[in-house]
């Protein structure tokens, strides 16, 4: 078995090559636009600025030098590029014999593969005053998706989530239900209970600004270990940690290990203060603790410690990421956390090599996600919570299959539309780049055609009832020749490139890339199927291409499960 791909390609050349070495060829090395119907392709510009000749003309020369090795179909000049077509046998062998163990074909047969990693991955990381926000979905889904994708190249992952359970916005809440709470229980969903009363706080402190020097007594209360706020901070916590465990559930989400910022806080003093003895950081003229960052890493200095010797969320993040080494000794920390945190990860991560903690770590920094204005707002006006984003998916996926299936039972109604639900709101947000802003619109991401996770799901269905209706077995036993129609080699040059994206999404945590190859595999797919009849009077044709889109729907299905989108055989 051969993996086919730029590193075979390079190899092949470097012995035509002498001016470069084999990384310097696959650096170079190229995938064609969709409309030239080759695998890969090696441009000649620099080659000619050495050897003093037109590029058009050493591509043709290599052409001629070249000897066709088996996995090739063409080996041709075109311009100043020279082009390889791969051949389709041992693509189409390699995925229905790995089958869904083919995007880490790299791994199975033992070259070019990347040494298996312990991979520690932190994220959502909510504050317990409120319900999850729209934010922290596309946060859970590039953490979840990103684990999954880890953990089928082989990786040893493991998700964790850091609660911010104290500090004055915990009390701000808790003052509320003191004093405006009347001893109720919650009669909604319990994170939106406690939620209520982080905005009825907001409201009446418009009212009345004096009112947060209540709260700093309630929190000065909280750390004297006083029983009565401790209680109620336990039952509010408790409250706010049931709801998410229900918000987790619908996103998929499951921890390794929960930690909890009331844990951890005074921890992180210490290292600070042990830091301070060792003359590694500095106290200001009002007492505060600081680290200088200007001159070594050209960063903005950090305060470490209030000069009330009150902890910052830095203070526990020095002392987390200990924490973590020492829970699951890591090779690699990854924190996601959107792009309003990019300098504060520039300084923590500055900080903790200050100190001699050189693990490491990794900020996978995201962008925002707006709504269309006026859509969806909540009743703070601002911020959308997630679960309502949830229901919103699930009832336009409701009325959409409703609309197609009138006549289908209602549990497989209600089954379906959270299944494309869900998958229109995953889909959508990671198909974006996650350093890239964008909106989000439900009703675009809900549609079966288009860039949108049903359109995919369609495909695999669509892919399923063909294979159903046919009364051949798909086997390997075909006529390889037979399989040459310009829109089946496209589909193959496709299912080529998978193992290579996803070996890119690992090394780099560019998950969007999934999605952006997913929607070309199936528009690639869907242009064959519009030209190329699978189901015929050939038997020989007929099996070739059962061969050929079942390779497909292999593929298909690995991407969805990497993205935590279920696959459907109906639709």
């Amino acid at each position: 078995m051969i993996i086919i791909d730029k590193n075979t390609i390079a190899e092949y050349l470097s012995d035509y090559l002498a001016n470069f070495s084999q990384q310097e060829i696959k650096d170079l090395i190229e995938i064609p636009p969709q409309d030239l119907n080759y695998s890969y392709a090696f441009p000649c510009f620099q080659l000619a600025k050495i050897k003093k000749k037109s590029p058009h003309l050493i591509a043709k020369e290599l052409e001629e030098q070249l000897e066709l090795p088996e996995y090739l179909n063409i080996i041709e000049a075109n311009g100043p590029y020279l082009n390889f077509k791969i051949k389709t046998q041992p693509i189409l062998e390699q995925i229905f014999t790995l089958k869904e163990k083919y995007g880490r074909i790299y791994e199975e047969i033992g070259k070019g593969q990347i040494p298996s990693s312990r991979i520690v991955i932190e994220y959502p990381s909510p504050n317990t005053n409120k319900p999850l926000h729209f934010g922290h979905i596309r946060n859970m889904l590039l953490g979840r998706s990103l684990s999954r994708c880890l953990k089928y190249k082989g990786d040893l992952v493991f998700d964790v989530n850091l609660n911010n359970e104290r500090g004055i916005h915990i009390c701000k809440s808790m003052y509320a239900y003191k004093n405006w709470g009347n001893n109720k229980e919650p009669d909604i969903k319990s994170d939106h209970f406690v939620g209520a009363f982080y905005v009825k706080y907001n409201e009446m402190e418009k009212v009345d600004s004096k009112i947060i020097e209540e709260v700093y007594d309630l929190l000065r209360l909280w750390e004297a270990n006083d029983v009565e706020t401790r209680e109620l901070w336990k039952k509010m916590n408790f409250w706010a940690y049931e709801g998410f465990k229900e918000t987790y559930k619908a996103m998929k989400i499951s921890f390794d290990k929960e930690y909890f910022e009331s844990d951890i806080f005074w921890k992180g003093k210490e290292k600070v203060l042990k830091g301070l003895e060792r003359g590694i950081f500095n106290k200001t003229d009002d007492g505060a603790i600081i680290a200088h960052l200007k001159e070594k890493f050209n960063l903005p200095d950090k305060i470490l410690l209030r000069k009330d010797g009150t902890s910052l969320y830095i203070t526990q993040d020095i002392y987390l990421a200990y924490q973590k080494k020492e829970d699951f000794d890591y090779d690699k920390s990854i924190y996601v956390v959107a792009n309003e945190q990019d300098l504060y990860f520039k300084q923590l991560f500055a900080v903790l090599d200050m100190i001699g903690f050189k693990e490491d770590k990794f900020h996978l920094s995201y962008g925002m996600v707006y709504l269309p204005e006026g859509k969806m707002k909540s009743r703070e006006g601002t911020i959308v919570d997630a679960d309502n984003i949830i229901e919103k998916m699930q009832a336009l996926a409701y009325k959409e299959v409703t609309k197609r299936y009138p006549k289908l039972k209602e549990k497989l109604k209600k089954e379906r539309a959270t299944a494309i639900g869900m998958a229109a709101l995953t889909f959508f947000i990671l198909k974006f780049n996650p350093k890239s802003d964008f909106v989000f619109n439900p009703k675009e991401s809900i549609t079966f055609e288009g860039e949108t996770g049903p359109y995919i799901q369609y495909c695999y269905a669509r892919i399923e009832s063909i294979i159903t209706k046919s009364k051949n077995t798909i086997d390997l036993n075909i006529n390889w020749e037979l399989i040459n129609h310009e829109k089946e080699l496209t589909l193959v040059k496709q299912l080529n490139y998978f193992p290579e994206i996803l070996n890119s999404v690992r090394k780099n945590y560019t998950l969007h890339q999934i999605p952006q190859y997913l929607l070309t595999l199936c528009q690639a797919f869907n242009s064959f199927y519009s030209s190329c009849q699978v189901l015929s009077s050939d038997d020989e044709l007929e099996k070739a291409r059962l061969l050929l889109i079942k390779c497909v729907q292999i593929v298909i299905k690995i991407g969805l499960q990497i993205l935590g989108i279920d696959v459907l055989e109906q639709m």
